[in-house]
């Protein structure tokens, strides 16, 4: 299995004046801009690691899904969510020619867990032998950041703040997540009980 980020998250969409707010930085200087590149770095790093911890996509953006098999014959769990469309299903064989799959094959279950593709039917449409199956589709609460639910957005706005605040030579502090983010990612985090299928 491979997953492919097809498109970024656009420079609009991060909140840069946000986090300037938050960590109270000056205005009104002729270097006003001199850190957007550094605070678009840090956001993009902290949505990168809570995007990592609980599995979902802040940020709306297309994915590209490649997989030797189905995981099961007549459905398929897609590894991120929110999902909202399944832009297409290809099967590519062996010499690399592709055929589209009919959408009315397949159709999307949505889950904020665990959202899957579903035959309509009874089975997903074959891989053929050393070929595989691309599943392109579309994942992310929103296109802005005001469609992201209050505690990731302050989760992030509170890791790239620690960033931020860290970022000299010398100055790693403990490993892993800040309590608080942890404790504002915590609820979105997918669990998975009994090595069930996700």
């Amino acid at each position: 299995m491979m997953l492919t980020e097809m498109t970024t998250v656009p420079v609009a969409a991060l909140p840069v004046q946000g986090l300037k707010d938050h960590l109270r930085l000056g205005s009104g200087f002729t270097e006003d801009g001199l850190q957007d590149g550094l605070i678009e770095a840090y956001l993009r790093a902290a949505i990168a690691v809570v995007e990592g911890r609980i599995g979902k996509m802040l940020i709306a953006r297309r994915f590209k899904l490649e997989l030797q098999d189905w995981r099961g014959a007549g459905e398929q769990p897609l590894p991120v969510a929110p999902v909202s469309s399944v832009v297409s299903v290809t099967v590519v064989d062996v010499q690399g020619a592709a055929t589209v799959v009919e959408p009315a094959r397949y159709r999307l279950v949505p889950d904020m867990h665990r959202p899957k593709l579903v035959a309509v039917g009874v089975l997903l449409p074959v891989v053929p032998m050393d070929g595989r199956a691309e599943v392109v589709f579309d994942a992310g609460f929103g296109v802005t950041w005001a469609e992201v639910p209050v505690d990731l957005a302050q989760a992030v706005m509170l890791l790239a703040a620690e960033y931020y605040e860290t970022r000299q030579p010398g100055d790693g502090g403990a490993s892993g997540l800040p309590f608080a983010v942890q404790a504002l990612i915590e609820r979105w985090r997918t669990v998975r009980i009994l090595g069930g299928k996700p």
